[in-house]
């Protein structure tokens, strides 16, 4: 039934940055949710949009995000990996199906680039047939455009399609246009929600 599972990078393969931010805001006496509120103001023209389109380099996005918010967060937008996740990942590739990743990101060496990780997501982007990221075309989800290109470029229908992603804003396009689609919450429950639309063992 389906020809391609396309995935989100961060808060599915990792852990979600928002529990880094929840942890920062606790330990610096923030209030609650502040860093997703200033992320939600003005989504796609806020600095932390303009960056994950490379429309602002590393020191333009520090003025521009302290100006709406007087806190450097790139540090913690990496998160711990799920190793249950990555073997999904290989099973689902193994099967034949075509695997994509569609993902938000920051241009090259801003974020958590210690060698360890660097290979550890080399070996993740391996089992990616294709692989999209926003800093590198200018395009950011939840933009419709980005969907279109991963399903032109595994030459398979959106309505043949899984969609994986942590935030449900960036699942609604991917649902518009036909594809089912797993938000993730955690390891188990994504791979258990994969097992059943795809009919087969990934643990």
């Amino acid at each position: 039934m389906f020809q391609a599972v396309i995935w989100d990078f961060g808060g599915v393969f990792t852990t979600s940055p928002f529990e880094a931010f929840a942890r920062y805001e606790r330990e610096k006496g923030l209030p609650e949710n502040l860093i997703r509120q200033i992320n939600s103001a003005n989504p796609l023209e806020n600095a932390w949009a303009r960056f994950e389109r490379s429309e602002l380099d590393l020191d333009q996005f520090d003025v521009e995000f302290a100006q709406e918010a007087g806190k450097d967060i790139i540090a913690l937008l990496a998160g711990d990996f799920r190793p249950e996740m990555i073997e999904a990942l290989r099973r689902i590739k193994g099967s034949g199906l075509k695997t994509g990743c569609i993902t938000n990101n920051v241009p090259a060496n801003t974020s958590n680039t210690k060698e360890g990780r660097t290979l550890y997501a080399r070996e993740i982007m391996e089992n990616f047939h294709h692989l999209i990221e926003s800093s590198k075309i200018g395009i950011r989800k939840p933009d419709p455009r980005i969907y279109e290109m991963m399903c032109e470029a595994l030459g398979a229908e959106p309505a043949k399609c899984i969609y994986l992603d942590d935030l449900g804003i960036n699942l609604k396009p991917a649902r518009a246009m036909g594809m089912a689609t797993i938000k993730v919450e955690n390891g188990p429950q994504a791979i258990g929600e994969l097992e059943k639309l795809l009919g087969m063992k990934l643990a």
